[in-house]
């Protein structure tokens, strides 16, 4: 399989968090260079070597969707190494409290994720330094390390891309094309249309935006994401203990769409999962779907023909060259606390992942992961989606950092989740106001924390 030329979705003013994971070039130890509270395993070998096999792998998954993949790939390195890796997915959501209830166990993860420097701020005693691993000097650049000091305590695995998926037949069939639709504006002139005519048409604009677990984190993390963005943008900063609220007028407009042009009635919303919106988009009961790149394996049977994306437009900015949402939350970070043994384990099975031409068959493949990773052996993608999101950048469009890994804390986000879900239900500015609350005051407590 051939070498991505290019991994244009994965520049470093593609991350919000890039001034905070940073290039720090730290350290001058290699591999052996302990962590705090860490032991300091025995020089890397190759994954096959001898040295690993006293050692096993116990990898905590964050991606739900990923998790038949990561058990197969984890079940043939087993059989190429003698090497043992053992692989838990935790619950959509739940990924934080998995974490600390595994962490305090006597085999505890070798191997787990944060979100970027928020999360790290609760792990950063039990985060290997890699500065100077074989795993580390794989990565294509040095803005995907999370560094915390001089210390490399993690190592970004993949890069995504969200935006709203189209059914471009349906479009078609509504008088439409991706090129009518070039801002908020013309996206809400198209929804409210295919609304008016939903019942001669046989569909409606966009799948339900369900509230429940499966499905909340789309617009409480996602789409909240862009309202921080483009505040930052304007304020010229990367974080702030303080948010604004500038563009929640703009926010609120992007929800009105969502849950006024969809499938049910907005009060239906509260119990309508992830698995609904798929299952609206994949039988054809609406036009548009907001996801990423990864969701690629539930829409595909669609046909890449009847696929597209569009940017989440906010009436904000230059939206002429907006681009897709893109960036990473997912960081790998290797225990401290393990035993040498297992860390050296570890070291080499990630090495492997990302090397070996299972590996990366596994991670890159649309019929496995379909990751885009920030990694020198990137395989060009049979991911659809994301060579759309390539193309979006190969176009000059300007890319939406991820600045979601600078929210608070996940009650942050569940508390702006539940008032987003109640004022669907009772779309009343005093309900407004308690999404403001949420989003505002909110954020300055939990960041005070």
């Amino acid at each position: 399989m051939k070498l991505k030329k290019t991994l244009s979705l994965v520049l470093a003013g593609a991350l919000c968090v890039g001034a905070l994971a940073g290039c720090g070039g730290g350290g001058t130890g290699g591999t052996g260079t302990p962590a705090p509270g860490g032991a300091t395993p025995p020089p890397e070998g190759t994954p096959a070597g001898g040295s690993s096999a006293a050692g096993s792998v116990y990898y905590l998954n964050f991606k739900p969707e990923a998790d038949a993949a990561w058990q197969e790939l984890a079940a043939a390195y087993t059989a190429e190494t003698g090497v043992e890796v053992k692989v838990q997915t935790a619950a959509s959501g739940q990924y934080e409290t998995t974490l600390m209830s595994e962490i305090a166990k006597t085999e505890a993860p070798t191997l787990f994720q944060v979100n970027g420097p928020v999360g790290l701020a609760n792990w950063r005693d039990y985060c290997y330094d890699l500065t100077g691993s074989k795993v580390a000097g794989e990565l294509s650049s040095d803005d995907f390390a999370l560094m915390d000091g001089e210390s490399m305590a993690g190592i970004s695995y993949v890069i995504e891309t969200y935006g709203i998926i189209v059914n471009t037949k349906l479009l078609g069939e509504a008088g439409y094309s991706l090129d009518d639709i070039k801002s908020f504006e013309d996206l809400k002139k198209v929804a409210e249309d295919i609304t008016a005519r939903k019942d001669e048409l046989g569909f409606s604009a966009f799948t339900s935006a369900g509230m429940d677990g499966s499905s909340d984190w789309r617009f409480k993390t996602h789409l909240a994401n862009l309202p921080i963005y483009f505040e930052y943008e304007a304020d010229g900063i990367g974080d702030t203990d303080a948010i604004k609220g500038t563009y929640l007028d703009n926010y609120r407009a992007m929800w009105d769409l969502y849950i006024n042009n969809c499938t049910c009635a907005p009060t239906l919303l509260s119990a309508k999962t992830g698995d609904d919106s798929v299952a609206e988009f994949v039988t054809e009961q609406a036009v548009f779907y907001q996801n990423g790149t990864w969701a690629y394996g539930d829409v595909a049977d669609l046909g890449d023909e009847n696929l597209g994306m569009l940017p989440i437009y906010l009436g904000v900015g230059d939206e002429a060259n907006q681009g897709l949402c893109t960036g990473t939350e997912n960081y790998w970070c290797v225990n401290s606390k393990a035993a040498p043994e297992d860390i050296q384990a570890t070291l080499d099975f990630m090495y492997w992942c990302v090397t070996s031409e299972t590996g990366l068959e596994y991670l890159c493949s649309g019929e496995h992961m379909g990751f885009v990773i920030p990694f020198k052996g990137n395989l060009e993608s049979s991911n659809y989606l994301v060579n759309i999101a390539n193309d979006y950048v190969s176009s000059g469009k300007t890319s939406v950092k991820w600045c979601f890994p600078t929210m608070p804390s996940e009650e942050w986000k569940n508390v702006l989740g539940s008032a987003l879900t109640t004022y669907a239900a009772d779309q009343t500015d005093a309900n407004w106001e308690t999404v403001r609350a949420a989003f505002v005051d909110n954020w300055a407590a939990e960041k005070a924390k």
